[in-house]
């Protein structure tokens, strides 16, 4: 996975994910594990609720241990980035999009904890690419999904304080 992008993280962000991961490699695929032995236990597989439903929670907690393992394995960790009016991955920018003024973390969703109530928008976004290294001040657009051009300025650029 050489060509796999390179997220940048706090300190902070990549303890609580490794964390996670720890937990989902071991107790709860352990648990599952157990969930599904007990499910195939009951008889008929085709009709098993439980045991469709245990395999189900399998699948999604083995996409989350091969999602994280990526994530840390390119993660950059360190401080955010100090914050010099240039929008770059890790700063908080306000930005007026489409005449109305919006407040984001430019970024991974992972780096922000489930606390945080700033919404998030990755840097591969169509937003994310228009913006990357404007200036306070500066404009551009960028096309939605729909095709339509959105107007965006760059309204402020703050360092991201977690």
């Amino acid at each position: 996975m050489s060509d796999a992008p390179t997220t940048w993280l706090t300190q902070e962000s990549y303890d609580r994910l490794a964390a996670e991961l720890e937990e989902l490699s071991g107790p709860a695929r352990a648990d599952i594990a157990k969930k599904i032995e007990i499910a195939r236990e009951e008889g008929d597989l085709k009709e098993n609720g439980g045991y469709h439903a245990a395999k189900d929670e399998q699948g999604k907690i083995e996409a989350r241990i091969r999602s994280l393992t990526a994530l840390l394995r390119s993660a950059v960790v360190g401080e955010a980035p100090e914050s010099h009016g240039v929008v770059e991955v890790g700063t908080v920018v306000t930005a007026k999009i489409a005449g109305d003024d919006t407040r984001f973390l430019l970024g991974s969703r992972e780096i922000a904890d489930d606390s945080s109530d700033l919404d998030v928008y990755p840097a591969t976004s169509p937003l994310g690419q228009a913006i990357l290294d404007l200036k306070i001040g500066d404009t551009t657009s960028y096309a939605a999904p729909s095709g339509k051009e959105i107007a965006v300025e760059i309204v402020d650029v703050q360092t991201y304080t977690g």
